[in-house]
């Protein structure tokens, strides 16, 4: 089971979640296009996540596309047992290809149509999930700004920008997360954490598990992993729980017993050598 209330984050100041969250994006089809090919499975790994303890599941409106958050909304419906966020502002192409795509008119359609497809009147949390070079970052964080006024979304969030870009949006709008790559293998964007812990804003990294690939601490992490008689995969997401209160690992899969080792996790204590070993 998650732990204890000790470890939650509010988001926004205001809603409390467990630290551990789940990303649906591997509740669709390969390559994350189209449905998955069991949907009743997809539906029972949240349905179990649900019974585990985690109350934040994080989507995005191109995972399918469209896919992950019909799946959503109709396993868990408007439920106030779980705090659901989605992204928009990147499109998929006939290729796969993942596009930019922040024009305020886009961002306000998108938000309609992940309103109809979460079965809600109001977004928990909804995301710019890439600043796009097309489009001036002030329209697309303006737009966002303007629906939570509206009351279509109750917080604003950030995806994939640096401190300057999360600066130049704190101007303009309260903003609750910013989710950029991170893991124990890679900290490119510790600056960016940094900026997150000093504002009290939660920082949600994706690739969590950095795909399997945790560079030069893989050994490391390995070591640490036997000590506890646990996964590589356990032991690195022990350690964003403990590198920083305002961390909010999302690891997705569309396996239930994934899930639930996933979760264990937060049953992992390291010690202060083990946590240094790690993290130097």
């Amino acid at each position: 089971m998650v732990d204890n209330e000790s470890d939650t984050f509010e988001i926004g100041g205001e809603d409390a979640v467990h630290r551990l969250g789940y990303g649906a994006m591997r509740l669709t089809g390969e390559d994350i296009i189209g449905p998955p090919a069991d949907e009743a499975e997809a539906r029972e790994v949240l349905e179990r996540a649900v019974d585990l303890g985690v109350d934040m599941v994080d989507t995005a409106d191109s995972y399918g596309p469209g896919v992950s958050e019909r799946l959503i909304g109709e396993t868990l419906g408007d439920s106030d047992d779980v705090f659901v966020a989605t992204k928009g502002g990147l499109l998929r192409n006939a290729d796969g290809d993942w596009l930019p795509h922040g024009d305020p008119d886009y961002l306000r359609n998108a938000v309609l149509c992940s309103l109809d497809r979460l079965r809600t009147d109001e977004i928990d949390l909804y995301q710019l999930h890439r600043p796009d070079p097309d489009t001036p970052f002030e329209d697309s964080v303006t737009a966002l700004a303007e629906l939570q006024d509206e009351g279509l979304v109750r917080h604003v969030g950030l995806s994939n920008v640096s401190v300057e870009q999360l600066d130049q949006a704190q101007e303009m709008v309260d903003v609750a997360t910013v989710q950029n790559e991170y893991n124990v293998g890679n900290r490119e964007d510790e600056a960016v954490l940094e900026a997150c812990e000093a504002d009290g804003i939660g920082f949600i990294p994706w690739f969590p598990l950095g795909a399997g690939d945790l560079g030069e601490r893989a050994e490391a992490v390995e070591a640490v992993a036997d000590a506890h008689d646990a996964t590589p995969q356990q032991v690195a997401l022990a350690w964003l729980l403990d590198h920083s209160p305002v961390i909010l690992p999302i690891p997705g899969t569309s396996s239930v017993g994934h899930l639930e080792e996933n979760v264990a996790a937060t049953g992992i204590d390291l010690t202060d050598e083990q946590y240094r070993r790690l993290t130097e």
